[in-house]
């Protein structure tokens, strides 16, 4: 690439980033299945251990597919630097777990992923890690949860299930005032949509299972963020600790970057669809989408994203027994728990990703008996329209 990485848009540099070709020239990134790498010679071997060799040494923590994976993301997202991790658990672990201590604090939106609430709730007290729970909407919760020990802020926006779109760069300003950092899953916007580390965010993950892979096919995660976080808390950590992701994942991962400004354009606009309809359907009680005038926090999403969601969020009246009626009436979209795939899904939040909280946690989350998170996939709208409006009809 003649220019600057950054001096080209999004789509170009989600083809070309990174890339490393070896001595044949190869139009296809290229896969290296290797454990470990050999060495001219003892001095060589000594220089490299020691960095003052540039070059691989064990890909438990380097190896040059996960490399290009890492630069290619690292050229999208603006940051500057990343690890990425065999799954988006072990990155989101990871970024909040490796530069903690007993007798830290963090502080944590309430509506998260079950299995980040897991470790925000139950993990990290276990290593003398206190944690607080916050509206994640209401900035003034941020301020008061913040103490002199706070070290970490963790959200989701927009946040799972529930389409609910924080405020970025307040809660990082708050953060920031306080000596805090502000970590930022940003899975359900993509970087496509959103940029949290341009908003304030100081450390962004993903889990790229969903729209970066976006095929069905692989785990993976990754971690951006700047030179000095990635040096100082995580390449010991993730060196020593090893939440590797192998390169064979790194290389499907990184040849779905390629098609993943597309994917996620034209789920957004089946997505955008989707939502206009069922918005006016009888049997839904409530619909949240991100990208409509409607949505709770309308003015923020115009603000801090530049579109909606490959996600819609809608309340089915008649509770369970209602929206399990529509999900098995259903022939296109399947029921799973993932997202961002190329096949639409739907899943029931309250007796899956979100059935280890109590009802009462549920409620106050706004995620019902009735409720079913839609992920648009790559389907003909309207075929996804008829299906959906058609299982409606038996709720």
């Amino acid at each position: 690439m003649s220019k600057s990485p950054a001096a080209y848009r999004p789509e170009t540099r989600l083809v070309h980033s990174g890339t490393l070709r070896s001595q044949f020239g190869e139009t296809s990134e290229a896969l290296f299945l290797t454990q470990g790498y050999v060495y001219n010679s003892a001095e060589e071997c000594e220089a490299r251990f020691k960095g003052e060799d540039p070059g691989f040494i064990y890909s438990r923590y380097s190896n040059p597919t996960i490399a290009m994976f890492e630069r290619r993301m690292i050229e999208l997202e603006g940051a500057e630097a990343a690890r990425s991790a065999a799954t988006g658990m072990a990155a989101v672990t990871t970024a909040i777990l490796a530069p903690l201590k007993a007798g830290d604090h963090v502080v944590a939106s309430r509506a998260l992923f079950g299995s980040c609430l897991y470790v925000i709730q139950d993990l990290l007290p276990r290593y003398g890690i206190e944690t607080t729970l916050v509206d994640g909407l209401d900035l003034d919760q941020w301020q008061r949860a913040l103490r002199p020990n706070t070290k970490t802020f963790f959200l989701e926006s927009p946040t799972n299930p529930t389409l609910d779109v924080l405020d970025i760069p307040g809660i990082a300003e708050i953060a920031h005032k306080g000596g805090a950092r502000l970590v930022v899953d940003n899975v359900f916007a993509t970087p496509i949509w959103q940029s949290p580390l341009a908003l304030g965010a100081d450390v962004v993950v993903y889990s790229a299972t969903k729209h970066i892979d976006g095929q069905g096919r692989c785990l993976g995660g990754i971690i951006l963020s700047s030179e000095a976080f990635i040096a100082e808390h995580l390449h010991n950590f993730m060196r020593q600790t090893g939440p590797s992701i192998s390169p064979f994942n790194a290389w499907v991962l990184l040849k779905g970057l390629e098609t993943l400004a597309v994917r996620v354009r034209a789920q957004t606009d089946t997505a955008t669809r989707v939502a206009e309809v069922l918005a006016s359907h009888p049997k839904i009680s409530r619909l949240i989408y991100p990208g409509r005038a409607d949505h709770p926090q309308a003015a923020l999403v115009k603000k801090q994203m530049r579109g909606g969601s490959t996600l819609v969020g809608f309340e089915v009246k008649g509770g369970k027994a209602a929206a399990f009626r529509v999900l098995n009436e259903l022939k296109l979209a399947k029921i799973s728990n993932n997202l961002g795939d190329a096949k639409s899904l739907v899943t029931h939040p309250a007796t899956t990703t979100h059935q280890r909280l109590k009802p009462e946690d549920r409620a106050a989350l706004g995620i019902s008996e009735g409720f079913i998170r839609f992920s648009a996939g790559l389907e003909h709208a309207d075929d996804l329209i008829e299906d959906l409006t058609a299982a409606l009809e038996k709720a």
